[in-house]
């Protein structure tokens, strides 16, 4: 088996999470307040919107790992899904912040309707896309690497669309009205989009396949990942940590726009930024200073500790946002930057240990079973995007937010809380859950040993 991966493949599998990304932080930062502010849906029925339509979402993962396990094409079993998957992926993304001339109850069908079909073509080409890291090389050091180009290009794509978003959106809105703003600026983000997934089905590979003898078998995939205890602890720190950035996110727009009073900007050599641009950006930059660190910290403290370390300081730097007044722009930047690095840390170490889980399980088991253990990726991401986006929109209901108002006291205190103690917690409980991962870079050494003594056999 030929394990040698270039440069050129890195990059490509980096640009298939850089897609992902720029939609992820869209659907994370900016569709929320266009519910809410331009296409006219109140909080809290946005909120029960996201919890409801992953109901179907959350099952939609699992059943994608096991057809991509089951899937065998002259490209393998995954790269073909990038190919298949990406144009219907960039459109419906334009359909999701499409304006519909339709009655409040209308809206919201087309708003169920179009955010459903996004999350199953999210799924459709995400879980494949996960999978590839655990196909594409054995060596641990390869599948960091990958890990860290995947989550270096994941940054870059969201500094590039938290660049561009709000002021195409702008500069769109000189000309059209602002809900055919947020159009135009989506089918620019989906072209983008849809030529990265193609670049990395180009130019990635698949290397690693099942043990011949291998017979597809349902019933038994399940039960290996049932038994996968280490399935599980990454799946539940997963699930935390999305909560964790998910409200920081989704509530970041408002709190800028309705605390800070977003009317000021930042002047730049090049350009003028507003306020939230600029704490966005700041964000995204420091996340990648924090995954170029992921490899050389992991390797002196493991990545066990690294992931506890890390969220444990982003959940006490998050606590402090708290106290930071309006006005100190300078303060609410520097606890953005010291979060975002640790939150960025942990990225490529969650991914590069999924891999890990999916070589445990054949270790133990003698079956490999990759989509199906990687569906834990994109299950985990949507259900803390999906709890951590309704816990915020729930949140902003419950403390009396109104789009489009000066904001009450009481309605500022709780956005507070939601950049604060409330992505704390799920910080916190992110680093206690991982405490209990037992997979140690010294064990993988060995697994990874013996799975390579039994391919040569």
């Amino acid at each position: 088996m030929n394990d040698k991966v270039s440069i050129k493949e890195k990059i490509g599998y980096g640009f298939g999470d850089a897609a992902s990304s720029m939609f992820w932080k869209i659907f994370s930062i900016f569709l929320p307040i266009f519910y809410t502010d331009v296409f006219g849906i109140s909080a809290a029925a946005v909120g029960t919107m996201l919890l409801v339509t992953r109901i179907w979402d959350t099952a939609n993962d699992p059943i994608m790992g096991i057809i991509c396990d089951r899937t065998d094409t002259k490209w393998g079993k995954f790269r073909p899904y990038l190919l298949w998957i990406a144009i219907p992926f960039g459109i419906i993304g334009v359909l999701m912040f499409t304006t519909p001339n339709l009655s409040l109850s209308g809206k919201i069908i087309y708003a169920y309707v179009t955010y459903t079909l996004m999350m199953m073509a999210y799924t459709a080409i995400n879980v494949p896309y996960a999978s590839l890291l655990g196909v594409m090389s054995s060596k641990s050091n390869d599948r960091t690497s990958f890990a860290s180009y995947r989550m270096i290009f994941a940054f870059a794509g969201s500094i590039l669309v938290v660049s561009i978003y709000q002021p195409l959106v702008d500069w769109f809105k000189g000309s059209f009205s602002e809900a055919s703003s947020y159009q135009f600026t989506m089918i620019i983000v989906g072209i983008i989009a849809v030529i990265f997934f193609i670049l990395t089905f180009l130019w990635t590979r698949e290397r690693i396949t099942p043990p011949k003898e291998q017979k597809n078998n349902l019933k038994e995939d399940i039960k290996n990942l049932a038994g996968n205890i280490p399935w599980f602890i990454l799946l539940g720190a997963g699930v935390a940590t999305l909560i964790f950035n998910s409200v920081r996110d989704g509530v970041a727009l408002y709190y800028f726009k309705y605390y800070v009073m977003d009317d000021a900007a930042i002047t730049l050599s090049f350009t003028t930024l507003s306020y939230s641009t600029a704490f966005l950006f700041l964000g995204q930059t420091t996340n990648m200073l924090g995954v170029i660190m992921a490899q050389p910290v992991s390797k002196f403290l493991g990545k066990r500790k690294t992931f506890m370390y890390a969220m444990f300081l982003a959940a006490i730097f998050s606590c402090l946002f708290y106290y930071a007044n309006h006005d100190d722009i300078w303060l609410i930047y520097s606890l953005q930057a010291l979060i975002s690095f640790c939150a960025g840390i942990i990225f490529p170490l969650l991914w590069s240990m999924y891999a890990d889980a999916a070589d445990y399980s054949q270790w133990k088991t003698g079956r490999r079973a990759t989509g199906l253990v990687f569906s834990a990726s994109s299950m985990s991401q949507k259900l803390g995007w999906t709890i951590g986006g309704s816990i915020t929109l729930w949140l902003l209901s419950f403390y009396g937010f109104q789009a489009n108002v000066e904001q009450s006291p009481e309605t500022i205190k709780g956005i507070k809380y939601m950049m604060s103690y409330v992505p704390g917690v799920a910080a916190l409980i992110s680093g206690l859950t991982i405490m209990f991962y037992q997979l140690s870079d010294k064990k993988m050494v060995k697994i990874m040993a013996d799975l390579e003594a039994r391919r040569q056999e």
